[in-house]
């Protein structure tokens, strides 16, 4: 099926399901837009109910068994598209839905507890060192931005396919965690002790928040460890992201010693 207009109601509900939380969640589907996001998604066991592909702007086909392929005009996917340069490909995917009961752990698992994090950016860059870490799973708790936004998934480069994510409220996040015998490390520029000073080998959970407030007073005050990243410089913190990769790196360094 080929689709030239930009009035085509196809057309206008994927670009409803782009901007509108509220919509994907109705629909149960999430898109997934370019060629590596989308081979992730595949090689993880993902597969599109629809594929949309626009010829005029694809450099690397992609053929995937027993979905819908619509064709595009040029116009009608960069209407669609949630980049600033496309490549032609989109995919319209079932939400993922995990919950702590699916999760399979480790014998030491390594979790990441992320509370309230708000920007797309750094949720995504928060998945990608969940994947490059290796890490069990990663809590979303209390959500300020939809795990299934389109430029989470951008800006995790597909690794939200990669990692077991599960969206949940904190105290049955912490509860589980206690189940699990997991200590839960929390990073504070108020705290004494520095991050590489603590044993990161048992179960473990690093706790990060919001990029303006840090972790709630819920998770300082539920945490064992409490501890700080040194700071030389006249700020006294780091973007959430890179304050997790740092921690979750060093977890798995102590891990490999």
């Amino acid at each position: 099926m080929d689709i030239t207009s930009l009035q085509n109601p196809r057309v206008k509900h994927l670009v409803k399901l782009r901007e509108d939380k509220k919509q994907r969640q109705k629909d149960g589907v999430i898109l997934v837009e370019g060629y590596d996001e989308l081979t992730l998604a595949l090689a993880c066991g993902y597969k599109p109910i629809t594929l949309l592909t626009a010829p005029e702007l694809v450099s690397q086909t992609l053929t995937v068994p027993n979905a819908e392929n619509l064709i595009l005009s040029r116009a009608v996917f960069e209407k669609i598209s949630y980049r600033d340069n496309p490549d032609g490909l989109l995919g319209v995917f079932a939400m993922p839905a995990h919950t702590l009961a699916d999760l399979t752990l480790s014998e030491a698992p390594l979790v990441i507890v992320a509370e309230s994090v708000e920007k797309p950016g750094n949720l995504g860059a928060i998945l990608r060192t969940a994947d490059a870490a290796h890490v069990d799973a990663v809590l979303v708790c209390d959500p300020r931005v939809d795990v299934w936004n389109p430029n989470v998934i951008r800006a995790s480069r597909g690794a939200v396919f990669a990692v077991p994510v599960v969206e949940v409220r904190s105290p049955e996040a912490l509860s589980w965690l206690k189940e699990g015998r997991m200590r839960v490390l929390a990073a504070t520029p108020s705290a004494e002790t520095l991050y590489t000073s603590v044993k990161m080998t048992d179960p473990l959970a690093i706790a990060v928040g919001t990029e303006d407030e840090g972790l709630t007073d819920f998770w300082m005050q539920n945490a064992d460890l409490r501890v700080k990243i040194p700071m030389a410089g006249k700020v006294n913190s780091l973007n959430v992201s890179i304050a997790t990769a740092l921690m979750t790196f060093e977890a798995v360094r102590q891990r490999s010693a």
